[in-house]
């Protein structure tokens, strides 16, 4: 497995190896020592599973106090142009989101915490303090929730991170 290069600190991106043949593929999505090395050094409490359609935009989402760190991986389709089995381990005090760009794809992702509703978070999306490309071209299917998110700006004072 490879750590990647990214913009932020803390947030890391890990490229399992993947072993293919005529049969398939092969790889290891989360390996305790493998990936305690290369940073991620967490104890995961739960397993999420989503399947979203094209053009499904979700996030940016957080959750409060006690934070919850998360191994974020798309196991099928494509979010925001990545189908290469990498990995984002995003840390708490980080929000998360994605875009679906294939005709459906499968996100999984393993939790440092319990879902909790009461500590439930977020930050729109196309806040330009945030400084996201989406992909352009494709009509966004965004939550209420999502589409009402509060601007970085205006929750920056009442982070608990």
């Amino acid at each position: 497995m490879r750590t990647l290069p990214t913009r932020l600190d803390g947030p890391l991106l890990l490229e399992p190896e993947v072993f293919g043949d005529h049969r398939g593929f092969f790889a290891e999505t989360f390996r305790a020592d493998t990936w305690a090395e290369a940073g991620v050094d967490a104890a995961f409490v739960q397993d999420n599973h989503s399947r979203s359609r094209r053009g499904t935009l979700r996030g940016i989402h957080f959750q409060t106090h006690p934070g919850q760190g998360k191994l974020v991986r798309c196991a099928r389709g494509r979010v925001l142009d990545d189908e290469s089995m990498r990995q984002l381990f995003v840390p708490i005090g980080f929000g998360h989101g994605f875009c679906v760009t294939s005709e459906v794809a499968d996100v999984a992702y393993k939790c440092t915490s319990y879902y909790d509703s009461s500590t439930e978070a977020g930050i729109a999306y196309d806040d330009p303090a945030i400084g996201i490309t989406w992909p352009t071209g494709i009509e966004w299917i965004v939550s209420e929730r999502d589409a009402t998110a509060a601007r970085l700006a205006d929750v920056a004072d009442a982070l608990p991170f």
